[in-house]
């Protein structure tokens, strides 16, 4: 299908908010049970002077966390969450769920526990540097926590797209998008746009949508389930059908459309001038990444093999495979909050605050003053461990 039938992005209400249009404004569905809930949420919430406790930690710290989803239903999405992952959808289509998420367009609630029902962001303000630690003290400042994981079902195109680095997304109000995927399901033939071809420029390329003769120019490749793929700024790209997927990503909502497979522009406007604005052409048939040993002593003994999956200045994302009685032990000793997740089979933390067991997929904020944890499996899992690398990290 050519790429045509571009509009220019216009007025300063006219946002690219993530793949929004159909995202029913300021609101978020959270809850995965049959019905639907919606929370209205500000997207001007004021910032409030969070707590900078740390020393030892507070008892609300000191536990790990457990959220409901928000639920978006944008046109592109399937019921893969439903088929696949076993959970309860409600009516209609899910393209995306926000696993742990702080942004103003869909903060996730708490599940269980004394805590249940406070959103992350009430709890941003509420614990602070417990929550967050002392490498993400400027998160403080603007009062949103840095990172936000989600699931992608994509059962149709999404939209070719870019996202802006921090410097540019602030003139949005938000922040700039790193993020990273990791394939959990692929079906045959599914691939997805991933940089340009040889030989493009802007004027090139802005010549080539013009006429409706883009879609050459940028770089197709097959997906497969496992593969991982790591998205600075300014990268184009766009999911097609048949994949899911996990993304942790900057906590932002900011997305630039070039093309929208024809779809209705005035659900889902296109800002083709912001895109050229922020493209990187130097992006040239990008390979997936090549995961990288995660060096350890005790890995063998403990019964896990690890890999370094991203490494930049907004996260570090390791994949662990647990042999059956494979454990992992780690701590929260004030610099980060981790955040694990369960990507197949299932696994138990235990803290000193009790334990907390999680299945495929699941996911679990460790608070930057939790202390010593444990995660152990009874029988093979692959997880994923996400937090934010000590000062001086460069992407790979």
């Amino acid at each position: 299908m050519p790429l045509k039938g571009l509009a220019r992005r216009s007025g300063a209400d006219s946002y690219g908010v993530g793949e929004a249009g159909d995202d029913h404004g300021a609101f978020g569905a959270f809850g995965s049970g049959q019905e639907r809930h919606w929370a209205k949420t500000s997207t001007d919430r004021p910032v409030v002077p969070c707590r900078t406790v740390l020393a030892g930690g507070s008892h609300e710290s000191q536990r790990p966390l457990r959220f409901s989803p928000v639920l978006k239903p944008y046109t592109w999405g399937g019921r893969k969450l439903e088929t696949v992952l076993g959970r309860r959808l409600p009516p209609g289509v899910t393209a995306e769920s926000w696993e742990i998420s702080a942004h103003p367009r869909g903060p996730t609630p708490v599940a269980a526990g004394p805590l249940a029902g406070s959103t992350l962001d009430e709890l941003l303000d509420r614990l602070g540097l417990d929550l967050v630690g002392r490498r993400n003290a400027a998160a403080l400042d603007d009062g949103r926590f840095p990172l936000l994981v989600k699931v992608l079902d994509a059962a149709e195109w999404l939209s070719v797209q870019v996202h802006p680095d921090d410097e540019r997304a602030a003139r949005e109000n938000d922040r700039g998008k790193t993020e990273m995927w990791v394939v959990l399901q692929a079906d045959d033939g599914a691939e997805l746009i991933h940089g340009f071809e040889p030989g493009v420029d802007r004027e090139r390329f802005a010549a080539a949508v013009a006429r409706g003769e883009a879609e050459a120019l940028l770089h197709r490749a097959p997906v497969r389930a496992g593969d991982v793929y790591f998205l600075p700024p300014g990268t184009v790209h766009a999911l097609g059908p048949g994949v899911l997927l996990v993304e942790i990503q900057q906590s932002s909502d900011v997305t630039y459309r070039v093309f929208d497979w024809n779809r209705d522009q005035d659900d889902r406007p296109l800002h083709l001038d912001d895109a050229l604005e922020v493209l990187d052409f130097d992006v040239v048939r990008p390979d997936p990444v090549v995961p990288e040993p995660l060096a350890g002593p005790d890995a063998a003994d403990q019964g896990f093999r690890g890999e370094i999956l991203a490494s930049c200045r907004h996260f570090e994302t390791h994949r662990l495979r647990l042999d059956a009685g494979g454990a992992w032990s780690g701590s929260c000793d004030g610099e980060s909050f981790e955040i694990w997740g369960v990507l197949e089979g299932s696994a138990e933390l235990a803290c000193g605050a009790g334990g907390e067991s999680l299945t495929a997929v699941e996911w679990l904020l460790l608070p930057a003053a939790l202390g010593d944890f444990e995660i152990r499996a009874e029988a093979p899992a692959t997880l994923l461990r996400v937090f934010t690398p000590p000062p001086g990290r460069s992407a790979r």
